[in-house]
């Protein structure tokens, strides 16, 4: 497996199941689900960094606004996964905003003092956290040398690529991405525009590289995606 699967297997470990209090007995009746409406933000950039999430359903958008108002989003992430976990390496204000994609989406929040205590009563925890921290960190220097060095229809084919690895499904030679992502959602992810992601994935299409709908991107073949 490539360095770049490996990055998004490990991501795609639930660690909700894992780590939620609601899953645990001491911390059952103390913690409760926080809801949100679509495009609610569960913090902003400069919030006090006092918790760290995790997804019970829906999806969150994290990222920042320039200086001249454009939006970077650094990711999207679903159900089973967390965020804010920088609270854990010293952050003390958030630089980023974290935001809820979808109505009903619920998140389980953990004080940094709980989670501290978690992860000193299990040592295997306590090293996949700081590799999810690690490994997302890498990730976004891949994004950034992506973003000076390649050229539009290079980065959205790798994103296509590391979404395969990432939640893929193996249908034959074909590879099946179940998604919810949109057209300006992909632009944010790979630094483009709507239309241009628009543009390439209908000649891909054309080229029967890939198929897609609302709900799924199909790819023909990995190794031909070039």
């Amino acid at each position: 497996m490539s360095e770049t699967s490996n990055l998004w297997y490990f991501e795609d470990v639930d660690l909700f199941n894992v780590l939620c209090p609601h899953k645990t007995k001491v911390m059952h009746n103390t913690h409760t689900f926080t809801n949100y409406k679509k495009n609610e933000f569960i913090y902003f950039p400069n919030d006090k960094a006092k918790y760290i999430y995790m997804i019970a359903n829906g999806r969150v958008k994290l990222g920042h606004s320039t200086e001249d108002g454009k939006e970077v989003v650094k990711a999207i992430l679903g159900t089973g996964e967390i965020f804010g976990e920088l609270a854990l390496t010293g952050e003390e204000t958030r630089s980023d905003y974290a935001q809820a994609m979808d109505d009903n989406t619920s998140v389980c929040p953990v004080s940094i003092d709980e989670m501290r205590g978690l992860m000193a009563e299990d040592k295997e925890l306590s090293f996949k956290i700081y590799k999810l921290i690690g490994l997302r960190i890498r990730k976004l220097e891949r994004k950034i040398e992506s973003l000076v060095f390649k050229d539009a229809r290079t980065r959205i084919i790798e994103f296509l690529k590391d979404a395969a690895a990432w939640k893929g499904k193996k249908v034959g030679f074909e590879t099946m991405i179940p998604t919810k992502l949109t057209h300006k959602d992909i632009a944010n992810l790979t630094g483009t525009s709507r239309q241009t992601v628009t543009t390439i994935l209908n000649e891909l299409k054309e080229a029967n590289l890939i198929n897609f709908d609302r709900r799924k991107i199909l790819i023909r073949d990995l190794e031909q995606l070039k």
